[in-house]
């Protein structure tokens, strides 16, 4: 895959990021399933305030986080690096798909949002080989303070004029995903996981060949003159 397309991909599944972000916020009151540092925060908090129990969901959230950026690591490390792509925006796919299947059959048991928060795991390694991008992550603080200072270098004319445009798109793609998830939530509740779980499947296929497309060629074997 070229760097335009990484950076296609890596603004969709940012946007995708802020879907899911929205939808668990919404749906547990306050927590997150991609955002770890609220759910951190969260975590803190209960334990300060001596409530063990209000602790456990941000908790296991977290854990479920972690347990998905192994796994993302892991697949990454194991698949030839033109792969690892697609074989990971497959894995997110299944997981997506499995936290569907979950938040229909028993849509009171939590176990949709611990889903979502691995497949978010996963999610940060699908780019995490392309040198110098912020796309594709499920965190944009760096990339708004980046934003910012690029910002504050292209009108002290020390920098390039239009060097803020990407970060700034970053942060607007996890903008306009969080709304897309609230608006979508609203309308078809846990139904609504079908989107991402489209979009991931999606964009693991057009990976996959994109990836193929590009492979060379074996050479022929040289036949002998007759």
């Amino acid at each position: 895959m070229t760097r335009p397309w990484h950076l296609a991909f890596g603004l969709i599944l940012t946007a995708m990021a802020g879907y899911v972000d929205a939808l668990g916020f919404i749906r547990l009151g306050g927590l997150y399933t991609s955002f770890m540092s609220g759910n951190t925060t969260q975590f803190a908090v209960a334990l300060g305030h001596g409530h063990p129990y209000v602790a456990i969901m941000p908790g296991l959230l977290i854990l479920s986080f972690l347990t998905g950026a192994v796994c993302g690591g892991g697949l990454s490390a194991l698949t030839p690096s033109r792969w690892g792509t697609p074989v990971i925006l497959g894995f997110e796919t299944i997981i997506v798909g499995g936290a569907l299947s979950a938040g229909i059959a028993a849509p009171d048991s939590g176990m949709a949002s611990l889903l979502l928060a691995l497949a978010m795991g996963a999610q940060n390694a699908v780019l995490s080989h392309v040198q110098g991008f912020r796309a594709g992550t499920t965190f944009v603080t760096g990339a708004l303070f980046s934003f910012g200072q690029k910002l504050a270098l292209a009108l002290a004319r020390r920098g390039g004029r239009f060097a803020w445009i990407g970060d700034g798109m970053v942060w607007l793609s996890l903008l306009v995903g969080s709304l897309s998830g609230t608006v979508a939530y609203g309308r078809y509740a846990l139904y609504a996981l079908a989107i991402p779980a489209g979009i991931a499947g999606s964009l693991a296929l057009v990976a996959a060949i994109l990836t193929a497309w590009r492979m060379p060629a074996r050479a022929k074997p040289a036949t002998k003159p007759a």
